[in-house]
């Protein structure tokens, strides 16, 4: 069983919340999204596609790998669909990063560049990766990181729930060790607070509540100018590094 807290800022400038968390511990699921859209458009993308994953696994007499995918699936499609159905939400979208506790493993999905890391040891290991220009252009043509910090490109996600049928997820599998700590969060806090704030908050003895807090605040320190999400998991029994797996899911149909 994962011990769990979640915590969402609005940041320094803006004065709305896109961003979106969900904790399930009675069927092992924990969700961070990350919205984009005009006016609410945002925060409806993100809380429709966290509680479309939710459905779905509650629902399922099977809670999988598959089934976390197939959620992921739905989710794309009722954005979609909610986008095509009314013009104010016209071009809505969302990241979307969860993690399913099957057993004694931990599955994780993620569509964008909301993150989830692993810290253990005192270390702070990067479990996603990003599906932004940045990370499968740029880098792919040998553009160096500094440039790459200041590219006009550097904020393009290359996927995101509700903007295509044509859904590339990123799977990965954890077995978790006594201490282990799971962060997932939004890029107003991994692109905005520095790493070694996220070492000195997941590495002190506080509980999960004031490190998550410890976070936040390091991010909106940080000049927080975006919406700021983490949610924190401590795993009572790891072993790093997690198992990726890309899945494809051309044309989505769910019935």
């Amino acid at each position: 069983m994962l011990e769990a807290f979640g915590l969402s800022d609005p940041g320094c400038v803006r004065t709305n919340n896109e961003d979106y968390y969900l904790l399930a511990p009675t069927i092992g699921l924990y969700v961070v999204a990350d919205g984009m859209g005009g006016a609410q458009a945002g925060e409806h993308a993100s809380r429709l596609a966290a509680e479309t994953v939710w459905e779905i696994l509650y629902h399922s007499p099977v809670r999988d790998h598959e089934t976390l995918l197939r959620a992921f699936e739905e989710a794309n499609t009722r954005v979609m669909d909610a986008a095509a159905g009314d013009p104010s939400l016209e071009g809505m979208g969302t990241t979307l990063v969860a993690a399913l506790e099957v057993g004694d493993e931990i599955y994780l999905a993620s569509v964008g560049d909301s993150r989830a890391y692993v810290f253990e040891h005192n270390r702070l290991f990067p479990v996603t990766e990003d599906q932004t220009w940045v990370n499968e252009v740029g880098r792919r043509l040998g553009m160096d990181e500094e440039s790459l910090r200041n590219h006009p490109m550097r904020h393009v996600l290359t996927m995101a729930i509700g903007v295509s049928p044509q859904l590339r997820v990123l799977s990965y599998k954890l077995k978790p060790a006594a201490g282990m700590q799971l962060l997932m969060c939004s890029d107003g806090l991994h692109g905005v607070a520095a790493e070694d704030d996220l070492v000195r908050a997941l590495s002190s003895d506080g509980p999960l509540e004031e490190k998550c807090q410890s976070m936040v605040t390091a991010a909106r320190e940080a000049g927080g100018p975006d919406n700021i999400t983490a949610v924190l998991l401590q795993a009572a029994n790891s072993r790093y590094p997690a198992v990726p797996v890309t899945t494809e899911i051309p044309n989505p149909e769910i019935e």
